[in-house]
């Protein structure tokens, strides 16, 4: 099972809000997912993004793969650097 971090789509039309959510790659984007880890709103002026650190750092370490644009959310929130000393520090 290749498991995904991922957006999910959420919200009205041409309102969208995205949850940030760990998923089988294999169901729909907006389908059924494992655990809600976040959440990112794009609408707003600067964009409101609210990250469980914990949650992702376990979930990475169990082998989740974050798609290009979860990685960027996590380096802007600084997970992806905690990540990377993690493993370097194993």
């Amino acid at each position: 099972m290749a498991v995904k971090i991922r957006l999910k789509r959420m919200g009205a039309k041409k309102s969208p809000f995205y949850r940030v959510v760990v998923a089988d790659s294999r169901f729909p984007r907006d389908g059924r997912f494992i655990e809600n880890i976040g959440h990112y709103d794009s609408t707003v002026e600067p964009a409101i993004v609210k990250l469980d650190e914990e949650k992702a750092i376990s979930w990475m370490q169990k082998g989740a793969q974050p798609t290009d644009t979860v990685r960027a959310l996590f380096s802007k929130a600084g997970i992806m650097t905690k990540w990377d000393e993690m493993k370097r520090s194993k």
